[in-house]
Order: structure tokens, then sequence, then C-alpha cells
């Protein structure tokens, strides 16, 4: 009796260190990285949702961030390109961002996610970098005016993309050759500092003659 009771308790340790292993967590700076980038995407969307709807009321009313001819909100809010899916761009990022926030508490709190969810999240961190690439396209390129906050959603969302695909590249969920890997975790900062430096020299390239006009 006394053997099949350990027997049962090794079996029973065994399946749960399997079950851990098939889990995976995040450190507290990913976490804490998660719940900063979701909270400026959300106050983003939460701020130009309240404007549309001040603006839909009141065809005359000038959003705050609306500064000159180029830095003007209620250029982008009035485009076509701010309702893309039919309905107003902001809307989707109230439901995403506050879904990242919630992961990044629940890291914080010591949950651990499967494979799938970790490939999801890094899907929809894709999908979300893409949208906001397409945006900014559309901004500097036909509706030619830029939105302060839009610009605070890209940059928070170009960093949510990042580390979450750095995170799961460290804990080889997306597999990578390891040379990369190392490389990608030794300078972890590079691509979000190049990909915003970037769509930086594009906006002051773009409207060149207005800065140093």
């Amino acid at each position: 009796m006394t053997i099949t009771a350990v027997g049962r308790v090794s079996v029973e340790r065994e399946r749960g260190r399997r079950a851990e292993r098939k889990n995976v967590g995040g450190s507290r700076a990913f976490a804490w990285l998660l719940v900063v980038t979701g909270a400026a995407g959300l106050l983003a969307a939460w701020v130009i949702t309240i404007d549309k709807i001040k603006l839909a009321e009141d065809p005359t009313f000038k959003p705050g961030c609306s500064l000159n001819p180029i830095v003007s909100c209620g250029n982008i809010m009035t485009s076509d390109q701010a309702s893309a899916f039919g309905f107003p761009n902001p809307m989707l990022g109230l439901v995403t961002y506050a879904m990242v926030i919630a992961i990044g508490v629940g890291v914080l709190a010591g949950a651990r996610y499967r494979r799938w969810f970790w490939l999801g999240l890094n899907a929809g961190t894709f999908f979300g970098v893409g949208f906001c690439t397409w945006l900014q396209y559309q901004s500097l390129y036909n509706i030619n005016s830029l939105c302060l906050w839009c610009c605070l959603a890209w940059v928070a969302t170009i960093v949510m993309f990042c580390y979450v695909t750095l995170h799961n590249i460290e804990h080889r969920i997306i597999k990578v050759p390891e040379g990369l890997r190392n490389g990608l975790l030794e300078f972890h900062w590079m691509p979000p500092v190049l990909w915003t430096g970037t769509i930086g020299m594009l906006i002051l390239t773009r409207w060149w003659d207005f800065w140093t006009s």
C-alpha cells in the first residue's frame, strides 16, 4: 500500500512538472511593459473616442490636439480612414488595449499561459502593428495630417509587438536560429528604437518645409 501511494505521488508530481513546463509566464519587467503600453494605447483610444463624440455632436468642435494645419486631430477624425472597419477605429483600441493590460496584470500576479495563448497574443499585436503602419501611411501621404494621440498609440503598439515577439523567442515559443535569438536578447532595445526612429524621420522629411519655415 505504501509503495503504491508513493508511486501515485511521484506520478502526480511528474504530471505537475509537465503541466508547468507547458505553461509559460513572464518577468515583472515584461508584465509592466504590457501594462504601460496597454495603458498608453487605451488612453489614446479613450481621448480620441471622446473627441469624436464631441465632433459628432458639434461639427464646429476643435479637438485640443489640433494645433496647426499639420498636427490636426480633427482632420484625422473626419477622414474615411478613421472608420476602416465600418466603426470608429478607437473603439477597437478600447477593447484590445484593455485586454493587453489584463494580460500584463495576470502575468504580474504569476499567471502562466499555454503556448497557443502567447502565439495568439503575438498574432494580435502583429495585426495591431500592421494596422498602425497602414494608418501611418494614410496619415502622412493621403490625409496629410498628424494626430498626436494616434502617434502615442503607434509607439505603444510597436513597443508592445517587439517585446511580445521577443518574449516568445526567449521562451522558444517562436523558434529562430540561436545566434539570432542571442542577438535579439542582447540588443532588445534596437528594433523598437530603430522602428520609431524611422517613423520620426518620415514625419520630419514629409513636412520638412513646414517645420523649417
